[in-house]
């Protein structure tokens, strides 16, 4: 079980890195910051690719933060 996580856990840190390099930069400096977070907030949603991409990295972070605590889990218990 011990192996399986580890394995399962170094699996997705590699894709997470992957998709997160694939995404293409919303915008040059702090300016950008500002209006990527209103489009968010007022229904702008990406298509194509970038949503894609965009989900796979929400999706691969939870399931890295899962995969962690659980792993931390299995390894306090002995």
């Amino acid at each position: 079980m011990r192996n399986f996580l580890m394995f399962a856990e170094v699996v997705v840190s590699i894709l997470l890195i992957l998709v997160v390099i694939m995404q293409s930069s919303k915008s040059a400096g702090m300016g950008g910051a500002v209006s990527g977070a209103a489009d968010s907030v007022f229904g702008g949603k990406a298509r194509g690719i970038d949503g894609l991409l965009s989900r796979l990295t929400v999706i691969l972070g939870i399931v890295f933060a899962l995969l962690s605590l659980g792993l931390g889990i299995y390894l306090n218990q002995y």
